[in-house]
């Protein structure tokens, strides 16, 4: 069986064309009509009165002078932050999506909500500052989010034929984001049947929504005191995939479905969240494989994916990580001194 969630997702976006700039509108000034000119007087006839002096003529009214000051509303626009700017579109779009809510925070104004300043300034660091890119992603995650409901997903018990031992969430470290690691694991080796758990792929995007919404409230967004930037954000996730047992060789159409649909709903309502990918367990060729596919990806993507054919190594790679003995909190069988995830572990409520 494949790994339902490693199919490389192609970024298929297409770039909105940039806008055209307003032609430069040219100064239109107002002929001054010029004073008429007396027409010569008639020759006089004897025995008529002399006709009476033509009246002058009015004197031509002042020209305005066009007013070029940008209007006051324009001035602010172009004054205000980026997240200021999403802000501005988001209001209106909580209102027609009918749902204000986004990984547990509910959005408020930014300048003076640090989480909802979190949330809007990881959709505008994945889409590269890019406004409109940002508003039109913000919007489809506020629509799914009205529609799945995730949170509820949280408190629904999933099928345990299908989903035992499949995934978990760990942290470490202390309550600091700077000092803090979350985990999710993905143990597709323990999948029971193929059919079973891929085969209604609505179910298992379920489960697999509510194990990452699990993994977020691990991150407290919600209590944030301090905004990220976009070269600081401790705000992520470490993906652990473990391979063990899995066959390569094996393409199941269910799997191959659930990949597809799960890098869908993932890279369009959880931007900016993973902040590391471990491929554990994974056969040799398979290793050559995610080198070459790195070389054909964005090099801030590529670094996030680390494949290893041996899983007991995984705690060595993080000793540089700010908290402190991190490996030597693993389960034992990826290189730590930890009891084994199940049992110790968080996970997504089961039946």
């Amino acid at each position: 069986m494949s790994d339902p969630e490693t199919k490389p997702a192609a970024e298929a976006a297409t770039a909105a064309p940039d806008a055209v700039p307003a032609e430069k509108l040219k100064d239109l000034e107002t002929p001054v009509v010029a004073d008429a000119v007396s027409a010569p007087a008639a020759p006089a006839v004897s025995a008529a009165p002399a006709a009476p002096p033509a009246a002058s003529a009015a004197p031509a009214a002042p020209v305005a002078a066009a007013d070029t000051t940008a209007p006051e509303t324009d001035k602010v626009t172009t004054e205000l932050t980026p997240i200021a700017q999403l802000w501005t579109v988001a209001k209106s779009i909580v209102a027609s999506a009918g749902h204000g809510e986004i990984w547990g925070v509910t959005l408020s104004d930014p300048e003076t909500h640090i989480p909802t300043q979190i949330v809007l300034q990881k959709y505008l660091n994945a889409n590269d500052g890019d406004l409109a890119k940002a508003t039109d992603q913000l919007t489809k995650t506020l629509e799914w989010r009205a529609k799945t409901k995730p949170l509820e997903l949280l408190k629904k018990a999933h099928d345990s034929v299908k989903f035992e031992g499949l995934g978990f969430v760990t942290a470490y470290g202390g309550d600091e984001p700077d000092s803090k690691e979350v985990f999710t694991w993905n143990i597709y080796g323990a999948t029971k049947s193929v059919d079973e758990t891929f085969g209604k792929l609505e179910e298992f995007i379920e489960w697999r929504v509510a194990l990452m919404e699990l993994a977020l409230q691990e991150l407290s967004l919600s209590s944030a005191v301090k905004p990220i930037t976009a070269e600081n954000d401790p705000y992520k996730i470490t993906q652990v995939h473990d391979y063990k047992s899995i066959s390569f060789l094996r393409q199941s159409p269910h799997v191959k479905s659930a990949s597809s649909e799960t890098i869908k709903v993932f890279a369009q309502n959880y931007p900016e969240l993973l902040k590391e990918k471990f491929f554990v367990n994974v056969p040799a060729i398979m290793g050559f494989l995610y080198s070459f596919i790195k070389l054909f990806v964005a090099p801030k993507t590529a670094k996030k994916f680390h494949p290893m054919s041996n899983g007991g190594n995984l705690a060595n790679e993080f000793a540089d990580s700010e908290v402190k003995g991190l490996g030597e909190q693993l389960p034992a069988e990826y290189g730590g001194k930890a009891a084994e995830l199940k049992g110790s572990a968080k996970g997504p409520l089961l039946t």
